[in-house]
Order: structure tokens, then C-alpha cells, then sequence
């Protein structure tokens, strides 16, 4: 497991299981507020709450992934 913190201190987990790694990040926002790309290994996320959008990307380990947005909470699962 390995965790870190973004600049304004929110928390993001990631988890290796046998079968999937799982990303999972505080960003406190509705589903309707987040879009989540998938371009190749690269994560590319924008968060728009009406009155700032902000853009981050990252790197994620190979594989077929999912994106998952419930109670504030992103969640991107990767298989392996």
C-alpha cells in the first residue's frame, strides 16, 4: 500500500491485490463534477465545480482499468 497526499492535503491509497491494483482518492466531489480519462497508462483527471477546474494526471500500472466516482470518493481499479 502506498499513500500521498496532493498540495491541498487531500488522501489517495493505492493497493496491490492478487489480481488488480486499486487507486482509490478523496477528491470530494459528485460523480457529475469529475471526468476520469484513460489514455493508455496515463490517468487523466478534471474536476470542475462551477467556479475552478483543475487538471491532474497520473500514472497508472498496466492493464484494463475501471473508474468509479460514489460518496466523494474516486476509485480506479486495474487488472492485472
Amino acid at each position: 500500500m502506498q499513500q500521498f497526499t496532493g498540495g491541498d492535503e487531500r488522501f489517495a491509497r493505492r493497493y496491490e491485490y492478487e489480481d488488480s491494483w486499486v487507486i482509490a482518492a478523496d477528491v470530494a466531489l459528485t460523480a457529475d463534477e469529475i471526468d476520469v480519462d484513460i489514455v493508455g497508462s496515463t490517468a487523466i483527471v478534471v474536476a470542475d465545480t462551477g467556479n475552478r477546474v483543475t487538471e491532474t494526471e497520473f500514472e497508472l500500472p498496466e492493464g484494463d482499468a475501471d473508474v468509479e466516482v460514489r460518496n466523494g470518493v474516486l476509485t480506479i481499479t486495474i487488472h492485472k
